[in-house]
């Protein structure tokens, strides 16, 4: 397979691990690299890059994605299934948005977010219909022209992103879209919480869990990108949950989260509710910040239930 037709994340996602996956490849499992992992499932698919990957490098039979973020899963189950029709409504939009004057695409963007917004409870988000295409296209349209990618909803659960003011977004891409729909082929796509994984992981099960991260500032918050909060409650609750997989069902489990240790040494919230298991550490660029000074390298913790043999050297030197 060419890198061109290689399928990755078909939308721009805050915290997405794209940047990351030449580093996680230290900390796969074992026996993901020696072909004894049947089974993937990743419950917080986000923009998915760990799962693109992790489906085209190795010889995974069969996988799981769910989200609680409605719209998102929609389209994922969209390009699964109706790719043809979607790149059809997304040549219109590109071809709309490449046509309108730089001065009037405010505007355009505007009234897409509006519509998307109005027609949110005309969706049953239950049971597949034609409905879902071209609410799956508006999606994409404004996750690649809002404002640095972001998903965020206000109380009203509606999208509320500004214009991202870019000249030339690629709107349609054809030949991953295509791609990525054959990656989908036997993949399970749910809207659902990551509690409901509980039953499809085995031993030759690797599970990867991205949850919303733990804010390590104040103004760095991005929790609520589904209408829902998830606070230190629902983290120690995640890690609760990690733990089960592991003595219930024996699966391989690698978990991302925020390191508190970027801003305060003496935070040891992670190495309290994940006491026993092995607490690595990964560089990433700071993508979204308020404070532009402070865009830059980061640590980001990687949590494993497993031992590991590194493919190279993971000395981060922190």
């Amino acid at each position: 397979m060419s890198a061109a037709d290689k399928a990755k994340p078909f939308l721009k996602w805050a915290g997405g691990k794209g940047q990351l996956l030449r580093q996680f490849e230290n900390y796969y499992p074992y026996e993901l690299r020696k072909g004894r992992i049947e089974r993937y499932i990743e419950p917080f698919i986000g923009g998915g890059a760990v799962f693109f990957e992790i489906m085209q490098r190795y010889n995974i039979r069969s996988s799981y994605i769910s989200d609680v973020n409605r719209n998102l899963i929609l389209t994922y189950r969209v390009i699964q299934r109706q790719p043809d029709i979607l790149m059809e409504f997304l040549e219109q939009y590109q071809k709309k948005y490449d046509s309108t004057a730089e001065d009037k695409r405010s505007h355009l963007f505007l009234s897409m977010r509006k519509d998307f917004n109005s027609r949110q409870f005309e969706i049953n988000y239950k049971k597949f219909s034609d409905n879902w295409i071209p609410r799956a296209a508006q999606l994409i349209f404004l996750n690649r022209t809002c404002f640095n990618g972001l998903f965020r909803l206000n109380s009203k659960g509606e999208f509320n992103v500004p214009f991202g003011k870019y000249k030339k977004p690629s709107i349609l891409d054809s030949r991953n879209i295509m791609s990525v729909s054959k990656v989908l082929q036997n993949t399970e796509i749910l809207i659902s919480d990551y509690k409901n994984c509980f039953d499809s992981a085995d031993e030759k099960t690797f599970v990867y869990f991205d949850p919303p991260y733990r804010p390590i500032s104040r103004t760095a918050s991005f929790t609520n990108y589904a209408g829902f909060e998830f606070t230190d409650r629902e983290q120690i609750e995640l890690s609760e949950f990690f733990r089960k997989l592991d003595t219930e069902k024996h699966s391989r489990l690698m978990l991302s989260n925020s390191d508190p240790k970027n801003e305060n040494p003496d935070d040891f919230f992670f190495e309290k509710i994940y006491k026993g298991y092995r607490l690595n550490r990964v560089r990433a660029n700071r993508m979204i910040n308020c404070n532009a000074d402070r865009r830059g390298q980061i640590s980001e913790l990687l949590i494993t239930n497993y031992e590991y043999e590194p493919q190279q050297t993971r000395d981060l030197n922190f």
